[in-house]
């Protein structure tokens, strides 16, 4: 360990005195503490973890789990240097324990009153073992994952504890398919270091699953999700003091972020026989206690902070002081498979010893009393039932008078009965909504402040004239070759060299499509604004509670698809929020309810983040699930979801949508079983033109790979309640020369792959519509009837549009207007004649206007 002066220790040990925010030099500094200086440090973190103690009413409570530890697999695909748990087939009876195995454990587990079941297991050993493969193959697995989601089911049934699942290395989909089984899940992020994936010889060499950023990206992943995630590091392993302090601040930013990690244990390297890192030295135990009162200090007094007591010797009162306020999972049964070689203190000697260091020892349940109060989002409602009977209602910690039985689990079965607010649709345009903002805005979506540092504050500059005239030659000369650089210095046009922009982008649109503008008579129906998501530019997500919520049933909905019919529609366009009571069948439900009471309506329905909503809910794959919403009568998906398609972008503006990898697999999975999407771009807010372009050209990459995409739809970002902007975060809106440039942009960089290009006059002005249609747009989208979502963000262009006044918008530009079907087809004489009695809008939403 390399030496610091004591003037640097005295002045970093003032700074967490005085409670100064520490950077990661700082912390560096003070984990070389030792002697008086670790003294003082250790004083400094309990006062730190006491305050967040007494926050959430638990004054000198320590809290342990009382544990049973499933070994399900110990095969592994990685080869960690420090390792005893991961072993090969030939060493074990099967490659993984049985279901009456699993079961017996839990059982017994349940018995002596334990109340959570530790799933562990090596990282996807299917990809390095056959014999795991062909054990899954034989028993109808189609991977690990699927095994360890089956098994949580039939413990919380058959026994009643509680799944906490440690399965490695997880990504964005994985989590959704196990949230609903269990409370909790986990995943040491061990250390930040680099070099020691890298390094030949090094602790994480040879493991594809400890690959620092891939770690932190599960983290990051289980946070957007709402998962409350246990992580940790773990020291001694051959990082350096730097690498330690890094750690610790990583874990640091992504539970400001996200606010889901419930847990971070501090563990210190134990040698172990047989293992190639067996002649390191253990950690020093004063070296673990600086390392957790320098977490303590760096995560503050919200984070709880563990350390594993049968890792730590006789030294409870040491790691008491250095902050920790949590002793992790106990087992009165089986051993820690990862520490075989460190029996578990009993229970009753554990609190005792805590006792003496003036604590309570006090039992809680695997997933932490602050989101079990919390509930939704953190809690999926299947687990309601489970998690109730064993938690105290008003401390969220381990009911004493617990019983522990099974009780089964399901997909909620609240169906779709009508509920709240169901006229939104009409009175957001009349008495509009109740509040601007949620009242859990101030944590819900996690911490403001994180995130103006997570910004790009590298936007694109100015560019010179001369710039902007080169890429309008090249524009015209062959526009889908431009280069970024190019079709950036485009969207800064102004002035004439905008108005020349927009000229040579109409020409393409008159050779793509012709003069005709078209539109489409349809109605949205947005079927229950309920969702915990949490994305933050969303005003329209409403929690059940909200004066604003409603959902609608099946039969509404109906009701509504077949008033759009009377009225002429051709389209219904359905999308909702994620709510979490809808049964797994909920979209297959919607469809199928439409095309019973309207065969002829084309059903343009769901989005990518419904896509995998229902898939996951139904644990089925994306193709089939989309196979499946084909046979129910989903005719085409809206490409909405997408946002800006740059997952750095992406985590700013939303909290749990889908990553990029996801919407694209969606889509062009849909492209490939035959159903076409449209493709959509949201923009100005914390995004910059280079992901525009981006974006855009991505948008075409896809297009040339499926040909699935019908049009390309300009979203322009509605501030004015929208929970990013009214944070301070996200700026309001593209300006009118960015709305023009972009749209022109569009057909000039999809020209040759996408040829409709449509404005949305939802979220543009009709001058603003007037325009870009001089600029290369040929669409203008649909009547809508009822248009909630942009309403509810602030928008005051209205809920729906009458052909008439769609025609009145092109009538300046001169062209000629035509009604289409989805498909950009002419509908038939009986649609026109319907749609041309009712002006393309039912009676039901239309605004009364009050006597002169």
């Amino acid at each position: 360990m390399s030496l610091v002066s004591d003037s640097a220790l005295r002045r970093a040990l003032a700074r967490a005195r005085d409670g100064k925010t520490l950077d990661v030099t700082e912390a560096a500094v003070l984990l070389h503490a030792r002697d008086e200086h670790l003294d003082a440090l250790l004083e400094h973190a309990s006062r730190i973890r006491d305050a967040g103690l007494a926050a959430v009413g638990r004054e000198g409570v320590i809290t342990y789990s009382r544990k049973v530890f499933i070994p399900l697999t110990r095969l592994c695909r990685d080869r960690c240097g420090y390792c005893t748990f991961a072993t090969a087939p030939n060493k074990l009876p099967a490659p993984f324990l049985s279901p009456d195995e699993v079961l017996e454990i839990a059982a017994q587990g349940a018995a002596m009153g334990c109340k959570e079941a530790l799933f562990t297991l090596g990282d996807r050993p299917e990809d390095r073992w056959h014999q795991a493969r062909e054990w899954l193959d034989a028993h109808g697995y189609d991977d690990t994952l699927s095994y360890v989601r089956a098994m949580a089911i039939r413990v919380l049934e058959e026994t009643g504890l509680l799944p906490h699942l440690n399965p490695g290395v997880l990504s964005w989909r994985d989590l959704q398919r196990l949230k609903p089984v269990a409370p909790s899940m986990g995943m040491m992020l061990e250390t930040t270091s680099r070099r020691l994936f890298e390094e030949k010889g090094a602790a994480h060499y040879g493991s594809p699953d400890k690959d620092p950023a891939v770690r932190l990206r599960v983290l990051e992943d289980a946070g957007r999700s709402n998962v409350p995630f246990t992580t940790g590091i773990l020291i001694g392993i051959g990082e350096t003091i730097e690498d330690r302090a890094e750690s610790i601040f990583a874990i640091r930013r992504v539970a400001r972020e996200y606010g889901g990690v419930q847990e971070v244990i501090v563990q210190n390297f134990r040698a172990k026989p047989d293992t190639a890192m067996r002649g390191l030295p253990d950690a020093d135990l004063q070296e673990l206690a600086a390392t957790i009162a320098v977490a303590r200090l760096v995560l503050g007094p919200r984070v709880r902070l563990q350390a594993p007591p049968n890792l730590v010797d006789a030294e409870y009162e040491l790691m008491i002081r250095a902050g920790i306020d949590d002793w992790g999972g106990v087992s009165p049964l089986t051993p820690d498979h990862v520490n075989p070689e460190r029996p578990w203190p009993q229970i009753d000697d554990l609190a005792a010893r805590t006792g003496e260091a003036g604590f309570q020892l006090r039992e809680r349940l695997t997933i932490y009393p602050e989101y079990v109060l919390a509930g939704e989002p953190w809690l999926d409602p299947r687990l309601f039932a489970h998690v109730a009977a064993l938690a105290d209602p008003v401390t969220g910690l381990a009911r004493e008078d617990a019983v522990l039985q099974g009780r089964p689990w399901q997909e909620p079965d609240g169906g779709f009965a009508a509920s709240g607010r169901v006229d939104l649709h009409v009175e957001v345009d009349t008495t509009g909504r109740t509040n601007d903002r949620r009242d859990d805005f101030d944590n819900v979506y996690g911490d403001w402040e994180a995130l103006r540092e997570r910004l790009d504050s590298g936007a694109a500059g100015g560019h010179t004239p001369s710039e902007v005239r080169a890429a309008l030659r090249r524009a015209e000369a062959d526009p889908a070759g431009l280069s970024e650089a190019e079709a950036v210095a485009l969207l800064s046009a102004d002035g004439g060299a905008l108005d020349e922009l927009a000229r040579i982008a109409d020409d393409l649109r008159a050779q793509a499509v012709g003069d005709e503008v078209t539109y489409v008579v349809n109605r949205n129906i947005n079927f229950t604004n309920v969702c915990y998501t949490g994305c933050r530019f969303c005003a329209f997500a409403q929690r059940r509670t909200d004066a604003d919520a409603y959902t609608l049933s099946l039969d509404q909905v109906a009701d509504r698809a077949e008033e759009a019919w009377r009225a002429g529609a051709t389209e219904v366009c359905m999308q909702g929020g994620i709510h979490p009571d809808l049964p797994g069948t909920a979209y297959f439900d919607l469809a199928k309810a439409v095309k019973a009471r309207t065969p002829g309506m084309h059903v343009h329905a769901f989005s990518p983040m419904e896509v995998i909503n229902g898939a996951s809910r139904t644990n089925l794959s994306i193709e089939d699930w989309l196979h499946a919403a084909k046979e129910a009568g989903v005719d085409s998906l809206p490409g909405t979801a997408a946002e800006i398609l740059d997952d750095d972008v992406r985590w700013v503006l939303t909290k749990g949508k889908l990553p990029t990898k996801e919407w694209i697999d969606v889509i062009t999975t849909a492209h490939r079983v035959g159903i076409p999407t449209t493709s959509t771009m949201m923009y100005g807010h914390v995004d910059t033109h280079v992901h525009w372009v981006r974006h855009i050209k991505l948008i075409r990459r896809l297009q040339e790979e499926s040909g699935g995409f019908s049009e390309f739809v300009l979203l322009p970002f509605v501030h004015t309640s929208s929970p990013i902007y009214l944070a301070g975060v996200a700026r309001p809106g593209p300006t009118a020369q960015e709305n023009r440039a972009v749209h022109a942009l569009a057909r000039i960089l999809l020209h040759g792959a996408i040829s409709n290009i449509q404005c949305s006059w939802v979220k543009l002005q009709d001058d603003l519509c007037h325009q870009v249609l001089q600029g290369g747009v040929n669409d203008l989208g649909g009547t809508l009837m009822e248009e909630t979502i942009s309403r509810m963000a602030g928008s005051e262009n209205g809920s729906y549009k009458t052909i008439s006044e769609l025609r009145a918008m092109v009538e300046v530009t001169g062209r000629p207007v035509r009604q289409r079907t989805t498909e950009y087809g002419r509908p038939d004489d009986e649609r026109l004649a319907a749609s041309a009695a009712s002006d393309g809008v039912c009676q039901s939403v239309r605004r009364v206007l009050p006597m002169a």
